[in-house]
């Protein structure tokens, strides 16, 4: 059963469905892949969102044994939307970054922590000064497993949060529904432009 910070209430008046999905253009600047590659068998898949997904990504696709990092819109109900269209409000999407990464090198706990650790989960509908729904802290699972740890980790860093003196986690964690890729200049924004906006900053405190 989902509790109350596992879905968020969508829009009133979604803007309507795009016809057209976007198709990644170019492969990953870092990876050199393509984007829209399913991924390995026996490899791991997971939806994160931070605030502003180009800090947010570039953060993942330096964890050693991630294989494939992308940015996009999940958790709405408007499908292919654009950049504006989530921007407005009113497609329930949030950004986040689609991560793949190789077990055998890389333990989903440890990419947990990052992403406890970077951004702060007590903001709600924000992150740092940039407001709105799509900038809201989530955790899009594929498999049940991920989505009960994922559930877990939350309650645990609430707990070291709240012993710091800091506020309740809003954090949404859910199965996931369907990845849309962001727009080709949103993709490793921060390999494009170096010196690029990255509103990322954690609490400062460590996750158990």
């Amino acid at each position: 059963m989902f509790s109350d910070r596992d879905r968020i209430r969508m829009p009133q008046r979604p803007l309507p469905d795009r016809d057209t999905p976007l198709i990644p253009s170019e492969p990953h600047l870092v990876f050199g892949r393509r984007l829209d590659v399913p991924a390995p068998p026996g490899f791991g898949e997971i939806w994160f969102g931070m605030g502003c997904f180009w800090g947010a990504e570039r953060r993942f696709w330096q964890v050693e044994g991630v294989w494939l990092t992308a940015v996009g819109y999940a958790g709405g109900v408007t499908a292919h939307p654009s950049y504006e269209d989530v921007c407005s409000g009113r497609t329930g999407h949030a950004e986040v970054v689609r991560v793949i990464w190789d077990p055998d090198t890389l333990r989903l706990g440890d990419l947990l922590r990052v992403f406890w650790e970077v951004h702060d989960p007590t903001q709600g509908m924000r992150q740092g000064n940039d407001v709105g729904t799509q900038y809201r802290s989530a955790i899009y699972t594929l498999k049940e497993a991920d989505l009960q740890l994922a559930r877990r980790s939350r309650r645990d860093y609430e707990a070291a949060l709240q012993k710091a003196g800091l506020g309740r986690v809003t954090t949404e964690i859910r199965a996931a529904g369907t990845f849309y890729y962001a727009e080709t200049y949103h993709q490793q924004y921060l390999v494009r432009h170096p010196d690029g906006y990255c509103g990322l900053q954690g609490t400062g405190v460590p996750c158990p």
